[in-house]
């Protein structure tokens, strides 16, 4: 039987988009964020592995599961998690969402409509940046910021990668209503450039995903962490900066991805923002601490 780390793509958490457990958080936090992002990396490149059958996927996908909850003799990775969760008092849950949406991915090529997507994304990115602030212990209230955030994350990443994902898997997340309201098809995702119709289509849904991210406006304020409070801030700063370069550029044939230079100066304006953001929260809270008699 194959070992499911034998999948790996080779990706690592250094080469995703956006930072997974950057040294902006604390070390006692990183361990356990890096054994999920390992944990959901092998679940990923499963679902995502060009050779096996989706019967095989999904077999493997169920077997990582049941080690996870300790029903199985684990893989590697699912036995780490386990460990963290167990050590950290943690519920394997979020971990759990996200295989749900790995055979989702191995299951289900084709989105209907913008809540479609969205549906997808309670699943597939929401459950990440739960599973980190349950991490650092913060309150639930802040989940509303957090989700807005990390469904315009995986957002973007469908418009940056959505001919490469049609090309390689037949899978296409841009909305099928979408499409048709521009006047396109899927079909038009194959073409080294897209279409006007395209351009239209991936611009519309770019400008909804940036309307999705000022939900997140103040997640960064909300969190008492500061040092995650700055990681959320670049996050931001990145995603937004990535969906003003989709609404300019056609993901189909132009570079689309911030450069490690890009990244860093997004990074540095990310974190003056939060610090701005974390002085105009203390200085609220000051105002209204009640006075001494």
């Amino acid at each position: 039987m194959t070992n499911a780390a034998e999948l790996r793509s080779g990706k690592g958490h250094h080469d995703e988009n956006f930072p997974v457990a950057s040294r902006l958080i604390h070390p006692r936090h990183r361990p356990p964020i890096l054994a999920f992002y390992e944990f959901v990396r092998v679940a990923d490149d499963i679902a995502d592995h060009p050779s096996l059958a989706a019967h095989e996927k999904l077999a493997m996908l169920d077997r990582l599961e049941e080690g996870l909850l300790g029903r199985a003799k684990p893989e590697p990775v699912a036995a780490r998690l386990r460990a963290v969760l167990d050590q950290r008092g943690l519920s394997p849950r979020h971990a759990q969402d996200l295989l749900a949406a790995f055979r989702m991915d191995v299951t289900k090529l084709r989105y209907r409509d913008w809540d479609d997507l969205i549906h997808y994304c309670s699943y597939s990115a929401m459950p990440v940046g739960r599973f980190v602030l349950d991490v650092h212990g913060e309150s639930r209230s802040t989940w509303p910021a957090n989700d807005a955030l990390c469904a315009a994350l995986q957002i973007i990443n469908h418009l940056q990668d959505c001919g490469k994902d049609y090309r390689n898997l037949d899978r296409v997340y841009i909305p099928q209503d979408a499409l048709a309201r521009h006047g396109t098809r899927v079909e038009a995702l194959g073409e080294p450039k897209a279409s006007r119709e395209l351009q239209s289509c991936l611009r519309d849904l770019a400008q909804r995903t940036a309307a999705l991210l000022r939900g997140a406006d103040h997640f960064s304020a909300q969190v008492t962490d500061l040092r995650f409070a700055l990681e959320i801030a670049v996050i931001c700063r990145a995603a937004q900066t990535l969906t003003q370069t989709l609404m300019r550029r056609d993901p189909l044939s132009e570079r689309v991805h911030l450069s490690k230079v890009g990244f860093a100066a997004v990074g540095l304006v990310g974190v003056l923002e939060g610090l701005r953001q974390r002085a105009g929260r203390l200085l609220g809270m000051g105002r209204h601490r009640p006075q001494d008699a």
